[in-house]
């Protein structure tokens, strides 16, 4: 029997199919929006209420070894913020880096139906997996690290280009990956060989290899572009947190070349230093950076906005790790993933009356409402390094809410604020229409899901129902229903039912006579067999294999397959 239901009366915001805030039906099937249903469907009322599709975060930290080390660091926060069993949920434990359920479950509070763990090395992949499959009811996948990959640069190194972009597809394929990371890239070694070192140029040698970070960032975009992966390469740049950064940040977007590239939580790359001093409190370069990103629509970002409060600073950049403890003075924990990845854990608060964390706040901002194309500069927190994913609702308020964002202003380090355009000028308040692109239609269609952020014919069936008013914090943060995969999860702000999620993933075609040079690699120098290493199909469990722009391309229209069946 076919699962039914049709919602009325809702003023739909659509923006992927042009729908600004109509009054007009929605009808699911299946678990996918269809044209219609049968009159005997159930039925939703959504009058007095915004229909959005389901949110998409694609770039958060909430499953694998580094997110499961940052629990076990911080006990305190878990006794202090505990989630009761219920009939319909298992019990867990918030905080910034809240338990696996309790990740599946706030997400989907917030209308959240999508989730993208960000830095995973691939030799974590089935652990991250793991986790994955014990996060209720949103879909998720992940990226797998490869700005630091000892393999891959040996091959870049000796000029062996077919072969690393092989290389790449299959370390994809192996861990059941979305897209290739790049963090820092080339620090690592540095970090390893010598004290407390890193890379601070694109055109430093890389230690032990006769190879640069530039040559690393352009060989991974292009290898990304080449092998047509739903998402392009999705970077970290070097020198995160650092005075003077911008100029790093702009000239790795120039690296792209035309070629799609994504910088993640782009406002920690964003800062300038005073002129003349080479160690300096930072400055705000958000006027650049929005420049370059307005004016190259091959080069999309989300933002990483600072959010006063509990923090936890979680990356793969171990040399960022070591200079963040250096700040908090508090616990912290430094590890190496073999030949793939560092990582760095401390936990952070930040303060409103501290100029960095003010400013950072601030420059955050400045990118969101410099944007002029929303649907290539989304929304983040860089969950939970600029603070939890549970702020977004409050994040939101402050792009849609101008008086309140200027009552924010005036609580912030008034030093900070006037190193910014924040109190000149810069009144841009964000629609509806604006708020489901950064969240939900943007994310989607810069991860390549087609089938997400949008609520026209064929698509999913995750949808959030907001009840309309005029507090965006409060509205945000309880919607009425959410909806997902065509099932009522959450009724009269409350889970009805639990749901488990898809694990998306890619599996790009490659040269199988790779797996010979990646086993005689780790022959030599891993400390697990190479039989061990691939994460076999049964991890997968409920999953999807999003295609790429070749296996797309190969898989014939409706109107092609009547034409060869004739």
């Amino acid at each position: 029997m076919r699962t039914m239901l049709r919602i009325v009366n809702g003023r739909v915001y659509d923006p992927a199919n042009g729908v600004d805030g109509e009054v007009r039906d929605v009808c699911i099937a299946d678990g996918r929006i269809v044209a219609d249903v049968a009159p005997e469907a159930g039925r939703i009322d959504a009058r007095g209420m915004a229909v959005m599709p389901g949110g998409v975060d694609m770039h958060c930290h909430i499953a694998g070894s580094k997110v499961n080390l940052a629990r076990k660091l911080q006990p305190e926060d878990h006794r202090d913020d505990v989630l009761a069993r219920t009939a319909v949920t298992r019990s867990g434990v918030g905080g910034t880096v809240p338990s696996t359920f309790t990740t599946g479950y706030r997400y989907a509070m917030l209308g959240y139906t999508t989730a993208m763990e960000a830095a995973v090395p691939p030799i974590f992949a089935r652990h991250t997996l793991e986790e994955l499959h014990d996060t209720p009811i949103i879909d998720k996948g992940f990226y797998a690290l490869m700005g630091n990959n000892v393999l891959l640069f040996k091959l870049l190194e000796k000029g062996r280009r077919e072969e690393f972009r092989n290389a790449v597809a299959w370390l994809l394929c192996a861990s059941k990956a979305y897209t290739a990371k790049l963090v820092n890239p080339g620090g690592d070694e540095a970090w390893k060989g010598r004290r407390n070192a890193n890379v601070t140029q694109l055109d430093e040698k890389i230690e032990s290899f006769d190879l640069t970070p530039r040559q690393v960032i352009g060989a991974l975009i292009e290898a990304v572009d080449e092998l047509g992966l739903p998402h392009p390469a999705h970077i970290h740049c070097n020198n995160l947190g650092h005075s003077g950064n911008f100029e790093t940040t702009l000239e790795t977007m120039r690296i792209a070349d035309g070629h799609r590239a994504h910088i993640t939580h782009i406002q920690f790359h964003s800062y300038g230093q005073v002129a003349g001093k080479s160690s300096s409190e930072p400055t705000s370069k958000a006027r650049e950076i929005a420049d370059y990103v307005n004016a190259h629509p091959n080069i999309s970002a989300d933002v990483g906005q600072v959010m006063f409060g509990k923090a936890t600073a979680m990356t793969a950049d171990a040399p960022l790790g070591y200079m963040l403890s250096r700040l908090a003075k508090g616990k912290w924990i430094n590890a190496d993933a073999e030949h793939e990845s560092g990582c760095g854990i401390v936990p952070f608060t930040y303060q409103d009356r501290v100029y960095t964390h003010a400013l950072q706040w601030a420059i955050g901002l400045e990118l969101f409402l410099m944007a002029k194309d929303p649907w290539r500069m989304v929304l983040s927190t860089d969950h939970p390094n600029g603070g939890s994913f549970m702020s977004y609702p409050k994040l939101i308020r402050l792009l849609m809410d101008r008086e309140f964002r200027k009552q924010e202003m005036a609580k912030i380090n008034p030093r900070a604020l006037r190193e910014t355009v924040l109190a000149d000028g810069l009144d841009r308040e964000y629609t509806m229409s604006e708020i489901a692109i950064i969240t939900r239609a943007g994310p989607a269609r810069l991860l390549g899901l087609a089938r997400k952020g949008h609520l026209g014919v064929g698509a999913d069936a995750d949808i959030t129902i907001y009840e309309e008013q005029d507090d965006k914090e409060t509205m945000f943060a309880t919607p009425r229903y959410v909806i997902k995969d065509g099932q009522l999860i959450i009724e009269d702000h409350e889970i009805r039912a639990d749901h488990e999620g898809r694990v998306l993933h890619v599996a790009p075609e490659h040269d199988p006579a790779i797996a010979e040079v990646v086993r005689a690699f780790f022959e030599d120098y891993y400390s697990i067999r190479f039989e061990n290493y691939p994460v076999d199909d049964s991890y997968l469990g409920k999953h999807e294999q999003v295609p790429t722009r070749q296996q797309a391309a190969a898989v014939p229209t409706a109107s092609e397959s009547t034409a060869a069946g004739h």
